[in-house]
């Protein structure tokens, strides 16, 4: 058996898949139509559309498995996404690199494989619309055709994720985005009686910095502060761009005096870029730090009105 070869922009195909907050996400029937529609067009008893991370592949939609992963180190997906076309395997018993793979001298007892790779907006490579049959079979050309048309109805669904989670400008979570995932992380928190605490920041002079350098100086603090907050945070905690230039951050996992000295490396990142950047002027930002309350922040809405209220109070008591 030959395990799949890493590809060489690895570091960035996944950067892209945890961009879009899919991995472990709940099922979706804009998926599912497309493994229902593969299984019927081509008579076979298993479609997916898999996604492949550091160690496994992840089904966001499955028919015919009742597993929702494999690891990736015996995936026919992990090898699918090294090229462009579709990967094809008409007789895995007959492949060197399949023959005594457990997928195939087990179940599912796979023998027929053809992954056509999902391509970002990147070109990233990260996952494939698949389809397996435990017969050995061919497509013609027309099947593959077909394939394809799939694979791209899945690739616009992945890119739409996108645009309707992520800030346009910063490319980080917008409101919606962190609504939704903001809600699921609280929710585990509960459940896992895991502390979390909030962080709502205001930049406090975006305004005369657009009247004076002009909008597209503004647009790059944001992009800046951005990048900043991204570089700040860990895997596990959310961040996200509510709109204007209000922001917000979730640590998971953290108590409050966690979160504050965050905050404070934050404000030293920002001091220390104006200086080797020659800025004209600062990126000053007022916040306010609220710890989760089981009692009180049932919701991911009542959580950043109390954060965004500490903000304001904040920002009263910096004022000249």
């Amino acid at each position: 058996m030959k395990n799949p070869d890493i590809p060489k922009n690895e570091m960035a195909r996944l950067k892209t898949l945890r961009s879009l907050n899919i991995l472990d996400s709940a099922p979706e029937e804009r998926f599912d139509r497309l493994t229902r529609m593969a299984k019927r067009l081509f008579n076979v008893p298993i479609a997916l559309v898999s996604l492949v991370d550091e160690n496994r592949q992840w089904f966001k939609s499955c028919i015919g498995l009742s597993a929702s992963e494999t690891p990736r180190d015996i995936s026919f997906c992990g090898h699918a996404i090294l090229g462009s076309e579709i990967f094809i395997i008409p007789d895995a018993t007959k492949d060197e690199r399949f023959s005594d793979n457990p997928l195939v001298i087990e179940e599912p007892n796979i023998r027929f494989y053809a992954g056509c790779p999902l391509r970002f907006t990147d070109g990233s490579r990260i996952g494939t619309l698949c389809i397996i049959d435990q017969t050995p079979r061919s497509l013609d050309y027309d099947d593959l055709e077909a394939l394809k048309d799939l694979a791209s109805t899945a690739e616009r669904e992945l890119a739409a994720i996108q645009l309707a989670t992520r800030d346009e400008l910063t490319n980080i979570l917008n409101r919606r985005g962190f609504m939704i995932l903001g809600q699921h992380s609280l929710n585990l928190c509960m459940r896992q009686q895991i502390p979390a605490t909030l962080v709502y920041l205001d930049l406090n002079e975006l305004k005369p910095i657009n009247d004076t350098f002009g909008h597209a100086e503004g647009d790059r603090v944001l992009k800046k502060f951005s990048e900043e907050i991204y570089n700040e945070c860990r895997e596990s905690d959310l961040f996200a761009r509510l709109g204007g230039d209000e922001f917000v951050i979730l640590f998971i996992n953290t108590s409050k005096n966690s979160a504050e000295n965050a905050i404070l490396r934050l404000q030293q990142s920002l001091s220390e870029s104006k200086q080797e950047s020659n800025l004209e002027y600062d990126i000053k930002f007022s916040y306010g730090i609220v710890g989760f309350e089981h009692g009180r922040h049932h919701t991911i809405e009542k959580f950043i009105e109390d954060g965004d209220a500490l903000m304001y109070e904040h920002k009263r008591e910096n004022r000249p």
